[in-house]
């Protein structure tokens, strides 16, 4: 027989507790107890466990491994592991450890409805940018419920999504992240009065070639052809479990080679040379096979983070418009489409699998672009 107990929270509060026999497992032969707790009143711990008899006389009743969405988050968090690269699953675990499971962990699974979710987020929108992801990442845990069969549906998918909020998609026109040929190659200018060569070789790659940070992070000079002007581009640096900076697949996970033009192969050139001297003092060989092309002081990988280091002091010094690091690969784009390259020339280059990432995220040109093309269509009216 099941019987009722009592016990205080923390606070001194009484609640109410049974465990209940529910009969062997036919995987394993033991015997299977299930416990129910958190009642504020006997009677409706009473109630709950007549249900529950109910049930198992029934056959009806399945022992329920996951109770809180905490629970269920745990046992998806360790499949979702093995599906993603590592760098993926530690962007992840911080979105759910800063946002969803302190709204989330601690409900039961069958008590989630639609109500709850939408709650939380218009708490979501009122207070970060990238609600939306927050919300496709609480609802994985949801679907996956679903497949285990600890609901019947997630609702999630019930949930009305705000709109786009107003200041966000002015803030985002206002701040176009890409620069005009004209402000490149003064960028480039100002860059190479300062003393570092090696910053100076690594924006200008990025700048020519559109390649991921990531990527140029990770190059080897056996990944640079000098002979033919080409770099292949199969890996990238990224950021795991602890901090640790560790080489990946490209983000595509497919590899390409693209061509470069004879002054940037020239600057690599001329980096490589004072990279072997710099380096030789600090009592490293450079010329070892699987060189890093971009390296610290220790010869190892360079901090990603140093580079908006290095291009915030240049802006801040000469009074440059402000773009990101990422902002040189959006300047390739827009530059590329300006001197007439073709969509598919542009999604090759930049290594996008499907020519509508292409579209969707560089579909910006310049203002350049943008009034050269109201005086082709002005000249073609010829009014």
């Amino acid at each position: 027989m099941a019987a009722i107990k009592n016990y205080s929270l923390q606070n001194g509060e009484k609640r109410y507790q049974f465990q209940i026999y529910v009969g062997v497992d036919p995987l394993t032969g033991k015997e299977q107890r299930t416990t129910r707790r958190g009642f504020k009143t006997k009677k409706e711990a009473q109630l709950a466990l007549s249900r529950l008899r109910l049930e198992i006389e029934n056959g009806t009743f399945r022992k329920t491994t996951a109770e809180t969405y905490l629970d269920v988050y745990n046992l998806w968090i360790e499949q979702y592991q093995n599906t993603v690269e590592e760098s993926t699953f530690v962007k992840t675990s911080g979105i759910f450890k800063n946002h969803v499971l302190p709204a989330m962990g601690a409900y039961k699974i069958e008590k989630i409805n639609v109500e709850v979710c939408q709650r939380h987020v218009n708490e979501w929108y009122g207070k970060l940018k990238k609600y939306r992801a927050v919300k496709s990442y609480a609802a994985k845990v949801l679907d996956f419920a679903v497949k285990r069969g600890y609901i019947q549906l997630n609702p999630f998918t019930l949930v009305d999504m705000p709109a786009a909020k107003k200041e966000d998609i002015e803030q985002e026109e206002a701040q176009e992240n890409f620069y005009t040929k004209e402000q490149l190659i003064q960028f480039l200018k100002c860059l190479e009065k300062e003393d570092n060569f090696k910053a100076y070789a690594l924006f200008r790659l990025l700048a020519f070639s559109g390649m991921r940070k990531g990527e140029a992070l990770a190059l080897t000079w056996n990944d640079v052809n000098f002979k033919t002007n080409e770099i292949r581009i199969n890996k990238a640096l990224s950021r795991g479990t602890n901090n640790r900076l560790y080489i990946k697949s490209t983000k595509t996970g497919i590899a390409r080679t693209i061509k470069m033009d004879e002054n940037s192969t020239r600057i690599l050139q001329e980096w490589k040379k004072k990279q072997k001297q710099d380096y030789l003092i600090l009592g490293y060989n450079t010329l070892k096979s699987r060189q890093l092309v971009f390296n610290n002081e220790t010869n190892t990988f360079l901090q990603p983070t140093k580079t908006r280091k290095w291009i915030v002091q240049v802006q801040e010094k000469y009074k440059l418009e402000k773009i990101t690091t990422h902002g040189l690969r959006h300047t390739h784009c827009s530059l590329l489409f300006e001197a007439g390259a073709s969509i598919k020339e542009v999604q090759d280059r930049l290594g996008h699998t499907d020519v509508q990432t292409t579209m969707n995220i560089y579909a910006h040109v310049t203002q350049k672009a943008k009034e050269e093309a109201i005086q082709k269509f002005e000249k073609y009216l010829n009014i």
